[in-house]
């Protein structure tokens, strides 16, 4: 029998060389997992990557089995999925686990960038691993819009209607790139084609590429920590770091933890509260597509209510008052800052270069640009970031005061954005706005002032 064994283990040996002298597995995996140094003071912070890449899997696995049966024709779209739903043997699960799950992704992910702002991940020498991740967070919300127009529901039909009606606003080419991406002059069966062919192939090729470029170019630099240490500044003598340990089995087997809870919270709604209430699923798309019916309230799914908050907080009252705060602070900066002249220069030019823009166009246009801009300033955290540490652990109190009005703002546009607008739910937006802006505006100020925390040399770690 031993010896039986052994023959086997000489011959999957034997296999395994076969296989890397022609594709370098055991080479790839050694250097991404087996060997690969993490610090070992992770915390259930960094549950959420890992999470992140278990959630595109399954919407690619369940994306395939709903492509199995539906249909991207305007007159069988709706008809298909209700067929998914009653008919195909347990169609039902598939498409709770993929429209469920659409909502979970854009929770870890969320909850993965603000990991990366407390702890310093978007900092030097990690800045392009922060530029992949934005980029793939653009096109997972490109993604999203995409597939939510499949179902060909209501909501589905008049929430593309306004969103491709957005891109008006553009100078010139804004007809024209409005036009192309409906593939006609409304809302039709050219537009669901070209929406499933961008959802079911395009787009999920961009993110694997993404998350691929991003994986490598995080192993390249090493990974961050909640104490913002580089673990390589103290190596044995064969050149591993004293803080870190094999990515496998240790924290293979830590995020395994955090799957098991996630999967408690993920199949709980899918079993017990697939459309929560209309957050998930809008009651206006369980009816199938209608030109001449419009929704009470047009609104997006939740993930995206913060920006769609933004953009209707910008009315013509609005632009004007940011033109005064512009001024003001401005004005602020130039008398209380102990800046160098050229600083000063560029604050005096900028202020006026953004006072003049915001004398032009119309609130739906600036709405647009803000809502873009919101988005964009995500890539510039890396240069915004003025502070002397990385993590919030040793971050001064200014930070953190700022961290949680930003925190504050953001939540409740999202909440603003599930409702319709009335005159005080607009008047709290603007402000939100105003406070969403500052946080980056403001960064390079709030980041360099206050007493920060002395940050030790070796990463802190207790055992559990």
């Amino acid at each position: 029998m031993a010896i039986h064994r052994h023959n086997n283990h000489k011959s999957a040996n034997a296999f395994m060389e076969w296989i890397d002298a022609r594709l370098p597995v055991t080479k790839v995996w050694n250097e991404h997992l087996a060997e690969y140094m993490a610090p070992k003071n992770f915390n259930f912070w960094y549950f959420f990557g890992s999470l992140a890449m278990l959630m595109l899997v399954v919407q690619l696995v369940t994306g395939i089995f709903l492509t199995m049966h539906y249909k991207p024709d305007a007159q069988l779209a709706f008809a298909s999925v209700e067929y998914i739903m009653r008919d195909v043997p347990y169609g039902w699960l598939v498409r709770y686990l993929h429209s469920t799950g659409a909502s979970m992704f854009f929770i870890v992910v969320y909850l993965h960038m603000f990991r990366g702002v407390i702890y310093g991940s978007h900092r030097e020498p990690r800045e392009l691993v922060w530029l992949i991740g934005c980029v793939i967070f653009v096109a997972l919300m490109a993604e999203a819009f995409m597939g939510y127009l499949l179902p060909w529901g209501n909501m589905s039909y008049w929430g593309a209607q306004v969103i491709i009606s957005l891109f008006d606003v553009i100078p010139y080419f804004g007809p024209m790139l409005t036009e192309w991406i409906r593939g006609d002059f409304v809302i039709s069966d050219a537009t669901l084609n070209r929406f499933f062919a961008f959802h079911v192939i395009l787009l999920p090729l961009i993110l694997v590429a993404l998350v691929f470029l991003h994986l490598v170019a995080l192993h390249h630099v090493g990974s961050n920590n909640p104490d913002g240490i580089d673990i390589y500044d103290h190596v044995d003598e064969d050149g591993k770091p004293l803080d870190g340990i094999p990515f496998h089995p240790y924290y293979t087997v830590h995020d395994l933890v955090g799957v098991c809870g996630f999967l408690i919270v993920y199949l709980g709604l899918v079993f017990f509260a697939p459309d929560l209430g209309g957050i998930l699923l809008e009651k206006d798309n369980f009816a199938p597509a209608n030109s001449l019916q419009t929704p009470t309230d047009i609104v997006p799914l939740w993930y995206f209510t913060p920006y769609y908050s933004i953009l209707r907080a910008s009315t013509s009252d609005f632009l004007f008052y940011l033109q005064l705060i512009t001024g003001a602070a401005a004005v602020g900066m130039l008398v209380l800052g102990k800046y160098q002249l050229k600083t000063k220069a560029i604050v005096l030019i900028g202020a006026v270069v953004i006072i003049g823009f915001l004398s032009y166009g119309s609130g739906k246009a600036w709405g647009v640009i803000l809502m873009a801009a919101a988005i964009v300033m995500f890539f510039l955290l890396p240069w915004l970031d003025r502070s002397p540490v990385k993590s919030i652990r040793y971050r001064s109190m200014p930070f953190k005061i700022a961290l949680a009005l930003f925190l504050i703002a953001f939540f409740v546009l999202g909440y603003l954005g599930m409702n319709s607008p009335t005159p005080a739910r607009t008047m709290v937006a603007q402000i939100c706005t105003v406070i969403y802006f500052a946080f980056f505006a403001l960064m390079p100020w709030f980041t360099s002032i206050g007493k920060t925390k002395p940050v030790p040399e070796r990463v802190t770690f207790t055992p559990h």
